[in-house]
């Protein structure tokens, strides 16, 4: 996919960066990542980059080095055509309906808000969000310059490495519960050769005076047989009832499957004409041009403003208007509106959630060639007993296939980072089928795969063919693209004319980090 009107993605790299506060495991020093300020970007090479680990804070793109930070975050995205809501995703939703219904604001026992929402990889705090370069403007326009030397360079389109992964629904969770109830909390070895149940003490164990639980569905099916027999011995005792057995046998063993419900039957179901609540979700482009934006943007700032302090304990200068500026709405993304593309085009919005007339809550998106990205969620706290984090990326995934549906590439939600050493960051999980990233080949793994690996180590090597490489890596770093003095070149001419002590190493850094792709089609900007 080209990038419309000619435009082309500006960066200028730092290189590794680390000594920073981890926002997860809270270490002091432990937050190690590369990064770079992206001047511009199109919504093709931001794609490519966070199909290879990276993510943006603001105009800010930084990469973990994964086998060095405290915490490593893996690259997550859903399957969204072959998302099936759990049921704690459904109680939610269920949650939200009655709310807008009849005003209950009741909260589900042992129900928590996530720590972080959904998306929220970069807190405001947690990473350095650098002001503008000191390029000056001229540097950054170089196409109405006449270059000195012509430079050819083949952009090259992206080859498709998405893979469909096979559905394998896990529900291991309600098994593990029904075990734990069936089995008492502590156990010692009788000294009798027949097994004898002592009696539990007072409030531990199981009542083995009372018959084991038994689910719901071990009764139906109890039930249906028992029904079944009696059909049975029904027809034995009049002719006139008689049917084949294996015709009746078949009938009732093929009893229909409940259809399962996909996420819109539950988000979109309609409300009564009398409900008390309002609820509107609005799109909006992250563009001081557009009026919608504008209108809010007050109204959406102190929201911000107000779920930092409350949340992440922000002051008031930490999450004032200029910081919400630089971290939710600034963004390298230059909006493109192919005719093959989704009606509302590629580039960086704003879902707000509108509630009676008030913003509650605004997801920040980036809607890419393919997938959806989440950047960022705040809500106000106030109504955090309605669980707006998963609400929201249920939202977003209905969206996403929303959108599939004019542009059948974008068919991915990516919702950031993973982070499986940090217990509270695991719940993105949930959201299956969902793949990981193989932080050194770069190939998407199901996330079934990766567990296993990730709970005995905090970096892992998901691809399991030992001898597979980045296919992407840079073969030839004299095909790097530099925009030098106003002047796009190969990095082999800007070396011959760089003056001062060669930065081959910083330039060989990024261009593997990037990718092949990227380093030969955006602009490494060197002063």
């Amino acid at each position: 996919m080209a990038a419309a009107g000619g435009s082309l993605s500006i960066v200028e790299y730092f290189g590794g960066e680390g000594g920073y506060r981890c926002g997860y495991c809270k270490t002091a020093t432990g937050n190690l990542s590369c990064g770079m300020w992206a001047h511009s970007m199109t919504v093709q090479d931001y794609q490519d980059l966070i199909d290879r680990g990276w993510r943006r804070s603001g105009k800010y793109v930084y990469k973990p080095i994964m086998n060095e930070t405290c915490c490593p975050q893996y690259t997550i995205r859903c399957q969204v055509l072959h998302f099936q809501p759990s049921r704690s995703h459904k109680k939610a939703v269920k949650k939200v309906l009655k709310f807008l219904s009849k005003g209950d604001v009741s909260k589900m026992a042992g129900e928590e808000e996530p720590m972080d929402s959904h998306g929220g990889d970069a807190v405001a705090s947690d990473f350095m969000l650098r002001s503008a370069s000191d390029v000056s403007q001229p540097e950054l326009t170089p196409l109405q310059v006449e270059s000195e030397e012509k430079v050819e360079t083949e952009i090259q389109g992206k080859e498709e490495m998405d893979k469909d992964v096979a559905e394998e629904k896990v529900e291991s969770r309600s098994l593990q519960t029904h075990a734990k109830e069936e089995t008492p909390e502590s156990s010692e070895p009788s000294n009798s050769a027949k097994n004898v149940h002592a009696s539990p003490k007072p409030g531990k164990g199981a009542d083995l005076s009372k018959p084991p639980c038994r689910k719901a569905k071990d009764i139906r099916r109890e039930r249906k047989l028992q029904k079944l027999l009696q059909n049975q011995t029904r027809m034995v005792e009049d002719p006139l009832l008689q049917v084949e057995p294996q015709v009746l046998l078949s009938e009732t063993s093929k009893s229909k499957p409940n259809q399962a419900k996909c996420i819109e039957d539950f988000i979109f179901s309609s409300l009564p004409e009398d409900a008390i609540h309002q609820l509107e979700v609005r799109l909006v482009p992250v563009s001081s041009e557009d009026p919608q934006f504008k209108s809010s943007f007050s109204q959406s700032a102190a929201l911000f403003a107000k779920y930092q302090m409350a949340i992440h304990q922000d002051t008031p200068s930490d999450c004032d208007e200029h910081q919400f500026t630089r971290f939710l709405c600034d963004s390298p993304l230059e909006a493109e509106n192919p005719t093959n593309g989704p009606d509302c085009g590629y580039g960086s919005f704003h879902q707000q959630y509108w509630l009676d007339g008030k913003i509650i809550a605004v997801g920040v998106i980036d809607i890419l060639p393919y997938c959806v990205s989440s950047v960022y969620l705040y809500y106000d706290p106030d109504y955090s007993f309605l669980s707006l984090g998963v609400y929201s990326a249920l939202r977003e995934i209905a969206f996403t296939r929303h959108l599939h549906e004019k542009a059948p590439d974008l068919s991915y939600y990516y919702m950031g980072f993973y982070i499986h050493s940090c217990p509270k960051m695991r719940y993105k999980g949930q959201y299956r089928p969902a793949d990981l990233l193989c932080p050194e080949t770069y190939v998407w793994v199901p996330i079934e795969q990766c567990l296993p690996s990730l709970e005995h180590s905090k970096y892992c090597r998901f691809n399991q063919d030992s001898n597979a490489v980045d296919d992407s890596r840079i073969k030839e770093l004299d095909r790097v693209r530099v925009l030098h003095k106003r002047t796009i070149m190969p990095y082999s001419v800007y070396k011959k004319r760089r003056k001062g002590p060669s930065d081959e190493a910083s330039v060989q850094q990024y261009a593997s980090l990037v990718g092949k792709m990227c380093s030969e089609r955006m602009l490494l900007f060197r002063s």
